[in-house]
């Protein structure tokens, strides 16, 4: 790009020399001395007004980099020590106070506290940490003190990987922004010609039916104006600011764009499908609805039902006992219990038999529901998975446990409705469930009995169909889903699994992330849109006048000093409206 402004400033200089030295050859006295430094000096003053725009666009690198504390108070032989935070190493135990940021990812030894990750996952509410719980580096201590087991220093935090992405994502071309220089690669080549011609036309014929002065110096100044008018920076400016900027603000929000064609794919998406279990649900079973018999109250039922379910690992099992804990019920071990898998549990409790399974077990019992059979169809209908607890031969009650929907998933799956999406979800579970779940969170379209395997093949028959498809999971099992579809956005807490996987990472837990991330994408390309167009009209729309189109109407002939400094204005005109970027909330 700088060609055109090299050989228009060394043609003036050029021309300027010569008549200096050999003042004969030309009847002219005009030199362009003066014009040769003043345009070279305005283009320097653009490019470190251009440059100062960038750096501010990446602020967002800056601020990641920043929240790295530089010292830690490590607790070595029970005295605490400060250390620089490079010479800690994975198993050391560090003391966070009150108000200090996380220095290592680790995992809570001793202490409760809540601490604010809003500016590494975006997500503004404190999350509570106590003793097992993983804590992210450079996260704020808010509450209590923390004792923390290092897990992940240095180069292996999730702050120096999400560092590291950014720094990927912004140093990456878009598809667009190759079109940019492909366009550019034609358009020097054809300024040079204009040019030429320009220089010619006037020195040869426009002389002759204008007054224009000086033939030589006439020709000269509308041959250099041209050149560094026409020079395309703006044009080369218009994509990378807006990748940079829109990149840098997607991390400050939780959003982790890993390179800059997944942002510029991300905006002609059709269709979202969603994996259910840990994406759209919590990913843990818990009691939802608890039905007793006449003369037994839900606590004694909890009770019994939880003591009962100890003997079993099984998932809706520890679903159970957790709602029997929350109760505050009073849980004893089982005097004998007995698992039989594919009906569920029977123990001796207190003295008494107690059974608690599903409509097999309750054949094998001879036990029937009686009133309770209207009230486990209609669990069974909303997709719930209904227990029965049998004690001493007769019904005593229903726990149903279902995998809950995540709180912001209406919210975000409206979002993306409102943004002209459709919106699918995939799951293993069996049609009834699948249709119930997909009733609760507003999706029309469903798959249901969906193994994990199978999945790239559902998303691959969404793009056979010319869907453009984004698929989001939870970056364990849908990996090869995500690696299917046009965009795989992976939902994590900052995993080394949900870093790997997709091309946007979700650094919370919050499914508004996946609308955060589209917005972002469909805003930063408008932006490109509005570079690229106003790049591009300046350029075609000021050659002609810089070649001196209005001479003849208005005796005027744009001055080449004018011309690089309209060329480095536009340049500044594009980083400044990338930077608008800067200011984007979804």
């Amino acid at each position: 790009m700088d060609t055109l402004v090299v050989i228009g400033t060394t043609a003036a200089w050029a021309y300027s020399a010569v008549l200096t030295f050999v003042p004969d050859v030309v009847t002219s006295s005009d030199v362009y001395f003066d014009t040769s430094s003043v345009i070279i000096t305005l283009v320097l003053a653009g490019k470190y007004l251009e440059l100062k725009s960038r750096g501010a666009t990446s602020e967002a690198i800056v601020k990641l980099m920043s929240l790295q504390p530089p010292t830690a108070t490590a607790i070595k032989d029970g005295t605490e020590v400060e250390v620089g935070v490079e010479q800690l190493v994975e198993g050391d135990l560090v003391l966070v106070k009150p108000g200090e940021r996380i220095p290592v990812d680790g995992e809570v030894v001793s202490g409760e506290s809540g601490v604010d990750e809003s500016l590494v996952t975006g997500e503004s509410i404190p999350r509570e940490k106590s003793a097992g719980s993983q804590v992210t580096g450079g996260t704020v201590n808010l509450g209590g003190v923390l004792r923390v087991r290092a897990t992940r220093v240095g180069r292996n935090t999730t702050l120096a990987q999400i560092v590291k992405l950014v720094e990927d994502a912004q140093s990456t071309k878009a598809p667009i922004e190759r079109l940019a220089d492909t366009v550019s690669s034609y358009f020097v080549p054809a300024v040079l010609v204009i040019a030429a011609s320009t220089f010619l036309f006037w020195y040869f014929i426009g002389s002759g039916k204008w007054e224009v002065g000086d033939v030589p110096s006439f020709s000269l100044t509308a041959f250099v104006a041209v050149l560094v008018i026409a020079c395309p920076c703006a044009l080369g400016l218009a994509t990378p600011t807006a990748i940079v900027v829109g990149t840098g603000r997607g991390a400050e929000m939780g959003v982790l764009i890993k390179d800059a064609a997944a942002l510029e794919t991300a905006h002609k998406l059709t269709t979202v499908i969603f994996d259910k279990t840990g994406t759209l649900t919590r990913g843990e079973p818990r009691v939802v609805r608890v039905h007793a018999a006449p003369g037994t109250d839900e606590s004694g039922l909890l009770r019994l039902a939880g003591s009962a379910e100890k003997g079993s690992e099984h998932v809706l099992s520890k679903a159970v006992i957790a709602a029997a804990e929350a109760a505050k019920a009073d849980l004893t071990t089982p005097e004998t219990s007995k698992v039989v898998p594919g009906e569920g549990v029977s123990a001796r409790v207190l003295g008494r038999d107690v059974s608690i399974g599903n409509r097999r077990m309750l054949g094998t019992l001879k036990v029937d529901l009686g009133l309770f059979e209207d009230r486990m169809q209609a669990m069974e209908n909303d997709g719930i998975t209904a227990t029965a607890c049998v004690v001493d031969g007769k019904v005593a009650g229903l726990i149903g446990v279902a995998d809950t929907l995540r709180p912001e998933a209406g919210e975000a799956l409206a979002g993306l409705k409102a943004l002209g999406l459709k919106v699918v979800m995939l799951t293993g579970d069996n049609e009834r469930t699948a249709r119930a779940i997909a009733k609760q969170a507003g999706i029309d379209e469903y798959r249901a009995e969906v193994l994990p395997a199978d999945k790239a093949g559902a998303v691959k028959a969404f793009q056979d169909k010319g869907e453009v498809v984004a698929m989001v999971g939870d970056g364990i099992n849908d990996a090869p889903a995500l690696a299917q579809a046009n965009i795989g956005i992976a939902l994590g807490s900052g995993t080394d699994i949900a870093l790997e996987s997709g091309n946007i990472v979700l650094m919370g837990e919050d499914l508004k992330g996946v609308v955060r991330a589209i917005k972002l994408s469909r805003r930063t390309f408008t932006k490109i849109r509005q570079n690229l167009f106003w790049a591009m009209f300046y350029n075609t729309a000021s050659i002609p006048i810089a070649a001196g189109v209005l001479y003849p109407l208005t005796g005027w002939l744009l001055n080449p000093v004018i011309a690089a400094g309209a060329m480095a204005f536009s340049s500044v005109s594009v980083v400044t409206n990338a930077s608008l970027l800067k200011r984007f909330k979804a």
